[in-house]
């Protein structure tokens, strides 16, 4: 890889043959992983494809929802993709949405950070320790479990899988620099928020914890939109914007960019149904805030912007309301101008 840097690449699930050719191409260019979103299915059943069709290339959840399964499942997803890949699984995990979880999925969604902690605490336990039958009783506050008579056929291929913690807010980057191995930060944050308070929530939260910045993984995502004719690849960087200012959980993150009123209006165009007005409500100096939109030119200059900061980065094309022709384009422009020039 070019300048050896670390970049991972966000794959879908897709029909057997043009994932394993998805994988070699990545694994052959010198990628340092694959990321499988839980958008909308398990991620671990596509990984553990990518596995078969890999040698090298880190396989990582990006992210797996933690509360819609057990930590008990989740660990031994984990375990599992852990001996298929031979010890290249990473395990990321994500709160997402509240109504995702207690809608689609009818669980306890609580305390989000509260409970994503408690999860990660009983997964890192039954991942060290599931093969020796002496695990025993959890008792937190959203998972009460008695695996005293529990007991894997086999030990893991590691008794610990790096977990990766995304987050979008400050308190979400402070506890992954408590507990996690790495952050996969959120897709829609801004080269400046980044710099500003990525940064310096990071190193001030592994300080207090006594952990090493050099022991920590800070994976920058980042939509990427490449183009020679710059006004087409911010129109198509839209809809991805778009998809992020309709949630009202994420209001307060784009008026801290000076973007709240547009958020208001995205939003309420949203649940109105009315796509067409929550595209006109996003500017184009919206799009280019919170996603790579333009030439090659410019994308190099944002992505080294974020290099300052990032130890790795994700780089992925937009794909809301692109077809798949367009995608696999901009997904080949990244290659062209970050992986193989």
């Amino acid at each position: 890889m070019k300048n050896n840097r670390r970049y991972w690449g966000l794959i879908p699930t897709l029909p057997g043959a043009a994932l394993a050719q998805v994988v070699k191409e990545a694994e052959a260019i010198g990628m340092e992983g694959l990321w499988v979103p839980q958008l909308y299915g398990p991620p671990f059943i596509t990984l553990a494809a990518a596995a078969m069709a890999s040698q090298r290339l880190k396989l990582g959840t990006g992210v797996a929802l933690a509360f819609t399964r057990s930590p008990l499942e989740t660990a031994l997803s984990a375990i599992d993709l852990d001996i298929i890949s031979g010890g290249r699984a990473v395990l990321g995990l994500g709160t997402s949405l509240r109504w995702w979880n207690e809608d689609w999925h009818g669980v306890t969604y609580g305390n989000p950070l509260k409970h994503l902690r408690e999860v990660v605490g009983i997964v890192r336990e039954i991942i060290a320790g599931a093969h020796s039958g002496k695990i025993g009783r959890f008792e937190g506050e959203y998972h009460k479990l008695d695996l005293s008579q529990f007991k894997t056929l086999g030990p893991p291929v590691r008794d610990k899988i790096p977990i990766y913690l995304p987050a979008l807010f400050e308190n979400g980057v402070r506890m992954a620099g408590e507990v996690a191995d790495g952050l996969p930060g959120h897709p829609i944050w801004s080269a400046r928020w980044v710099a500003n308070e990525v940064k310096q929530t990071l190193e001030a939260s592994l300080k207090k914890a006594g952990r090493q910045r050099a022991d920590f993984d800070l994976n920058v995502w980042a939509w990427v939109a490449i183009d020679k004719d710059r006004n087409r690849a911010i129109e198509d960087a839209r809809a991805t914007v778009v998809f992020y200012a309709g949630f009202t959980q994420y209001e307060k993150y784009f008026a801290a960019h000076g973007f709240g009123a547009q958020a208001r209006a995205v939003s309420d165009a949203v649940r109105r149904g009315d796509t067409g007005a929550a595209m006109k409500a996003v500017p184009d100096e919206m799009v280019t805030t919170f996603a790579i939109a333009g030439t090659p030119d410019d994308a190099r200059e944002q992505v080294e912007k974020l290099w300052q900061t990032a130890d790795s980065l994700t780089l992925a094309p937009p794909f809301y309301s692109l077809d798949l022709g367009k995608v696999a384009g901009y997904q080949k422009a990244i290659a062209e101008t970050f992986y193989l020039s």
